[in-house]
């Protein structure tokens, strides 16, 4: 592979495997090394680092791709469009906000993808209201979620459910399942699990946890640890001593053991203990509320 040039999927029916197997090699980053590449790409512009970025999230992408496998459109053309989302991901990416690449940037990898199948579909085929490309883009994981599985027209009952869920007519919903069925792959989609479709052969690639799965996972652990240690700040010596003591470590002090060290009773050290876990879960809401504000400004910007 040429240097700064990322892996294409060939045609032909082991491309998409090949695909899956080439970026399989390219490792995940540890937080730390994401936000020293995130750095040097947003202070330096550097292209090794921007290229490490995104090559550690292809399989994020990959992920995502097969969830629109079912709209008639070649496989490496739907990848190849989350991987401009992506790359615009990484563009836009500011490490200081606090939050992991995979969660900024699986918002941008969908619409990337979600457009391309717009320009794909006729406008005058698929409907131009926001209520019926929602439709367009929800109608399979309905089908699923209510078992509609078989090819052809829906039931009246089922109809209903999904215009009703939807806010949709029942014509739109009548007219857009034909035309997705009448357009689908003639690899026929199967459903893996509520939410995910595709196709026998892309379940049988991969058993392990999914990238996105994994990342999402590691991102909720990083930060909890990180909001954890931060509000560790709020407390002085002797709190932060007794709470660590009584409530992070895997063999508690007794408070008995604690009064002694501090020369204080035992109900003095657990008022402390009592005060400083108040004082810990306060800063940890506040670290919250601020992360959640800066995650909506960025998803309205």
């Amino acid at each position: 592979m040429a240097r700064n040039a990322l892996p294409s999927i060939s045609s032909g029916e082991g491309g998409l495997n090949r695909y899956l197997e080439e970026i399989r090699k390219f490792p995940m980053l540890e937080p730390q090394q994401e936000y020293m590449l995130g750095k040097r790409y947003q202070e330096h512009g550097d292209r090794d680092a921007a290229h490490q970025l995104v090559t550690s999230h292809l399989r994020l992408v990959a992920k995502i791709a097969m969830g629109y496998r079912g709209y008639g459109l070649p496989i490496g053309e739907v990848v190849s469009e989350g991987n401009v989302g992506l790359m615009q991901a990484v563009k836009k990416f500011d490490p200081e906000r606090g939050f992991r690449l995979a969660t900024y940037a699986m918002w941008w990898i969908k619409a990337s993808i979600q457009e391309y199948i717009l320009r794909s579909w006729s406008l005058v085929k698929m409907g131009t209201t926001a209520n019926q490309k929602r439709l367009f883009f929800n109608l399979r994981r309905l089908k699923g979620r209510i078992q509609a599985l078989e090819d052809g027209d829906l039931k009246p009952e089922q109809v209903k459910e999904i215009a009703t869920t939807l806010k949709v007519s029942e014509d739109e919903v009548v007219s857009m399942n034909r035309r997705l069925s009448g357009d689908a792959s003639l690899n026929a989609p199967i459903r893996a699990s509520e939410g995910e479709s595709g196709q026998w052969q892309d379940w049988l690639v991969d058993e392990s946890e999914s990238q996105e799965d994994m990342l999402i996972e590691q991102d909720e652990l990083e930060d909890r640890r990180g909001m954890l240690a931060g509000a560790l700040d709020v407390l002085n010596d002797r709190e932060r001593r007794i709470f660590e003591a009584r409530r992070l470590s895997e063999d508690p002090i007794t408070l008995e053991d604690l009064s002694g060290e501090f020369d204080i009773s035992r109900e003095r050290v657990r008022q402390i203990e009592v005060r400083a876990f108040e004082k810990v879960q306060d800063a940890v809401k506040k670290t919250a509320a601020e992360r959640a504000r800066s995650l909506r400004a960025v998803e309205d910007a």
